[in-house]
This record gives C-alpha cells, structure tokens and sequence, in this order.
C-alpha cells in the first residue's frame, strides 16, 4: 500500500520539510549542496545552478534527509519535466530502515545543457508499506549518509 500525503507527512521522518514538495501520494525531494560532475565534487549552493552538460552524467545529492521506518521503502522517479528535456534518472530502491540524504545519478541523454538549481524539486519519491517490518533493515555502508558518496563497490583490479 502506497501511503498518501497525510500519513508520509505523520510517518516519515524528512528534513528540511517542504509542504511545496508533498504530494498527493509521494514527496518531491530537491536538489542538495553537493553533486560529483566530471571527476570533482562541486558546491550547488554555491554555484546556485548545476548545468550538466549533454552526454554527461553527475551524481546528485538530496536537500532532505529522509529516515524510513522498518515497514516502509521509497521508490523513485526522476519527475517527468526533466525527463522531457533529457535527463535519465539511475534511481534505486530506498530500504526499509534507511537514514541519510540520498546520492542519485542522472544522465543528460540530450544535445543541450540541462541545468538543475539548489533546492529545485528534482525526484519524486513514493513510500510503501511492507506486509510487515523487514527482518533485517538497511545497515549498509552507505547509511548515515550526509554528502555526496561513490560508490563503493570493490575495483575489478582488487580482485
């Protein structure tokens, strides 16, 4: 069962919370400080507006935090707006139990710049409740998460 705006707004821990970003039924997360842009981590506050170049990708941090109970996951969605203009979202499942900001991969697909400002809504994010609490919540390496992380996944070479 998918929630609605009333119980993500009671049930789902999200901040800085945007009553602009709820949703009938999900919540539009925005464009945080930080994203990972041909090989360097730039400052979005900053510059005030990302531009990823066509044919590139970037990583791209939230603004929220958002922590999820043990029943309850998120799925996401680039919003359809930016898909028009290009953008390819790689967006994951969110686990029961996870906490921190999220660290997100889009690839701009177009021909032209796509730019993305701090704090504009960028994905939208749906919860789910699980038939029950999952056994065994998100712990994983990248909780707690509060910039932008890399992957960590081992190297092929370290193998």
């Amino acid at each position: 069962m998918m929630l609605p705006d009333w119980k993500i707004r009671k049930e789902i821990l999200i901040e800085p919370f945007s009553e602009e970003s709820l949703q009938p039924a999900g919540y539009d997360l925005r464009v945080g400080d930080e994203a990972y842009l041909r090989g360097k981590i730039v400052n979005v506050k900053e510059l005030e507006t990302l531009v990823i170049p066509p044919k590139a990708h970037a990583l791209i941090l939230t603004l929220e935090r958002i922590k999820l109970p043990d029943d309850i996951m998120g799925d996401m969605k680039l919003r359809s707006s930016l898909a028009r203009e290009g953008l390819i979202g790689s967006l994951a499942w969110v686990d029961p139990g996870w906490d921190g900001k999220l660290t997100l991969g889009v690839y701009n697909a177009s021909d032209k710049p796509v730019e993305l400002s701090y704090g504009e809504r960028f994905v939208q994010i749906a919860f789910i409740r699980l038939e029950g609490p999952a056994r065994n919540p998100y712990r994983g390496r990248y909780q707690g998460s509060g910039g932008i992380v890399l992957s960590k996944r081992r190297s092929r070479e370290s193998k």
